[in-house]
């Protein structure tokens, strides 16, 4: 969905219908956004992680608990190493965060930082750092499988609530986010929360991350409120 933007009060989106309990938020558009400001691309990342940093604050609106950004997925390790040491900027921060995904390939200055963060704190704010859809669910299937060879669980008993305990938004008490956004207006999910989005509203505003700001986000909330959620079933 590509949004047409209008202004509107947040008062006045709070009352138009149910908040997302769970928003995901694909942070695309830095190095475009850099390029199209002949900027170097390493300042696009920095850019965008300075936008992540502004806002914390102002994702947890008043009904959603949970906020999962995807910062920095495993296919991104193509791309020089050097801009994962930018990301130590959002965890300078007072939000509570928990960090899901592969750590074996963080530089230890980064992962160092992310343990200091997640023993300090105990809330829902998501980042997915050399994240992939895929290997979360195989992942999650090799715990299972592990678990029935064991004879911890009966192969019969794997459905789909012991499968989302396997997953890594596991951490979360709304593990399935209701609203996906990605910005920069790709129309494409790219290898993020696979399993978690199969009954996700999905949005794709043409802004490029860098300069989505507070008055973007509550414009995919409201389209998000006025969305008829059926689940799969016809009304």
């Amino acid at each position: 969905m590509t949004p047409q933007r209008h202004s509107d009060t947040l008062g006045e989106k709070e009352n138009q219908g149910t908040m997302p309990k769970h928003v995901a938020i694909i942070l695309d558009g830095n190095r475009r956004w850099a390029k199209k400001n002949g900027l170097k691309i390493a300042e696009g990342q920095e850019a965008g992680c300075r936008r992540a940093l502004d806002m914390t604050e102002d994702v947890f609106i008043e009904g959603i608990n949970t906020v999962s950004l995807f910062a920095f997925s495993t296919e991104n390790w193509r791309r020089p190493q050097r801009y994962m040491l930018i990301f130590p900027f959002f965890f300078r921060q007072k939000n509570k965060v928990t960090v899901i995904g592969k750590r074996k390939n963080i530089p230890a200055s980064l992962g160092d930082a992310i343990l200091e963060v997640e023993e300090a704190t105990k809330s829902y704010l998501i980042m997915a750092l050399d994240y992939s859809g895929r290997l979360d669910i195989l992942q999650a299937c090799k715990s299972l499988a592990e678990k029935a060879k064991n004879g911890l669980i009966q192969a019969e008993d794997i459905d789909e609530k012991l499968m989302e305990n396997e997953l890594m938004t596991k951490c979360s008490e709304f593990p399935i986010p209701d609203l996906l956004i990605r910005t920069g207006g790709e129309q494409r999910i790219n290898n993020f929360f696979l399993w978690q989005s199969a009954y996700t509203e999905l949005y794709f505003p043409t802004i490029l991350w860098p300069e989505f700001g507070k008055a973007d986000y509550l414009e995919a909330l409201t389209w998000y409120q006025q969305r008829e959620k059926r689940f799969g079933l016809r009304v």
